[in-house]
């Protein structure tokens, strides 16, 4: 399609225009920002580096834990691929820097001067064909004007001189124009195929960075989250380790006696014969005998005697001192003591002048004569050394309060597995029923990230403790 010659000077003229007003500032900011993606990946670079020493910090730290060696491993080898992976991005970088943003500096300083000396060239040429055009028109008019009067014969000649002249300068404008307006174009989309190429280089780069990446993270993945799928599995050597712990080594005779002289199941039953009287006993007619509950005097008596205990006491099993030493000899179920030492009584009741009890200091049961201790009392201690008033107890609420009830512990919650049934200790817990004076411990909440576990109250016998 035909155009007119001035059209496509100022089409040459705008392109000219368009890449020094327009493309060539463009390229300056995008210097600016190609320096700051730098410095910003740069730095991404150098905290990916840190991160990942830390990470690689607490891998050396799991190393020593038996149970989770392989998973520090884990840790360990993730850090360092992930090193070099940024070291990578550096690399490459540093090459969009060599290769694409120092080019673009470079040429657009370049580019500035020579596209404003082609522009001017241009335009002093266009300016000068147009004059020269110009004028071969305007000596063209005046040589046709001499000719109209006599003798135009003679003018003939020079018009044809004049009409050749200014056809050959037309021509010669016309080839100006087309080769200006080709020259400009091409000079622009020059430009923009210089930055298509280097961002196309830069783009074959990061291809390549994302490939390696893959290669050094895709392989090892697997083997990696297969290491820390089963949190339940622990190593040959721990797992052996701990079935030896758990095996219950042989106990020895002494240690045997003391378990059945222990043993929970029950009281082993009384000796068969009759307790003997100690011939020693009527020394001791002031102070009441057992059994304890024969007569409502005896009842009364341990009513006053645990009214006058101190807060301390309540909750506690009745407890006598032995005024005569007892020798169990080759009966197992029988206490052996010394004068003095205080039994706390595990059966109140008398059984043919034989009671059952725990004898503290040794912590050893078994049966002993009821005619050789004598209830025991704590020295009652005053209200202002409490700090809180004593309270009476009847022998209800202290038969309530001996009353045990074995507490509930959840199972561990580390896993998606359905919860089993609570566990019974084999040892029974302390005392839920607590009466007055006793220092109970607010309930606990231990937080776990993997479960979470409420235990019950507990009673304590600390005096920092608030009292209920």
């Amino acid at each position: 399609m035909a155009r007119d010659p001035e059209d496509v000077s100022k089409l040459t003229e705008s392109t000219f225009k368009n890449v020094m007003e327009q493309f060539n500032p463009g390229l300056r900011n995008l210097v600016n920002l190609g320096k700051s993606y730098e410095k910003s990946v740069t730095a991404m670079a150098l905290a990916g580096k840190a991160y990942f020493d830390a990470v690689s910090k607490i891998g050396e730290n799991a190393i020593m834990s038996p149970v989770s060696r392989e998973l520090g491993v884990v840790l360990m080898e993730i850090a360092e691929a992930h090193k070099k992976v940024h070291n990578e991005l550096e690399e490459n970088f540093k090459r969009f820097h060599r290769d694409v943003v120092t080019e673009l500096e470079k040429k657009t300083e370049m580019d500035v001067k020579y596209m404003n000396a082609t522009f001017k060239r241009y335009q002093s040429e266009h300016k000068m064909k147009q004059d020269y055009l110009e004028r071969s028109q305007t000596d063209l008019k005046k040589l046709r004007r001499k000719s109209q009067g006599k003798h135009s014969s003679k003018y003939e000649l020079r018009e044809n001189e004049y009409l050749q002249t200014i056809s050959s300068r037309q021509m010669d404008m016309q080839k100006f124009i087309a080769d200006g307006c080709r020259e400009a174009l091409l000079e622009e989309k020059r430009r923009f195929c210089f930055l298509a190429d280097k961002h196309c280089m830069f783009s074959y780069q990061i291809s390549n960075f994302h490939e390696k990446a893959k290669d050094i993270l895709a392989v090892k993945i697997p083997s990696w989250q297969e290491k820390c799928s089963d949190i339940t599995k622990v190593p040959d050597s721990v797992a052996s380790m701990i079935e030896g712990l758990s095996v219950i080594p042989e106990q020895s005779p002494l240690v045997d006696h003391y378990n059945r002289n222990n043993m929970q199941s029950g009281p082993p039953p009384a000796p068969p014969q009759k307790a003997q009287i100690s011939p020693l006993a009527n020394m001791f007619n002031q102070e009441p005998r057992f059994p304890l509950n024969s007569s409502s005097d005896h009842k009364g008596s341990l009513s006053r005697s645990t009214s006058q205990s101190s807060g301390l006491n309540v909750g506690r099993k009745t407890r006598v001192r032995t005024i005569f030493p007892h020798t169990a000899g080759n009966n197992e179920t029988l206490l052996s003591f010394d004068e003095g030492d205080i039994i706390t009584l595990l059966i109140q009741e008398e059984k043919d002048g034989w009671l059952y009890g725990e004898l503290e200091k040794a912590q050893q049961r078994g049966w002993f004569p009821s005619s050789y201790c004598r209830p025991y009392t704590e020295p009652a201690l005053s209200n202002s050394n409490l700090g809180t008033p004593v309270h009476r107890l009847s022998i209800a609420s202290l038969q309530e309060a001996e009353e045990e009830e074995p507490v509930l512990l959840p199972p561990p919650d580390y896993s998606d597995d359905n919860p089993s049934s609570p566990v019974v200790p084999s040892m029974p817990s302390t005392v839920n029923t607590v009466s007055t004076g006793t220092r109970l411990s607010k309930p606990c909440v231990i937080w776990n990230p993997f479960a979470t576990v409420k235990l019950k109250p507990t009673v304590t016998n600390d005096r920092s403790a608030p009292l209920i």
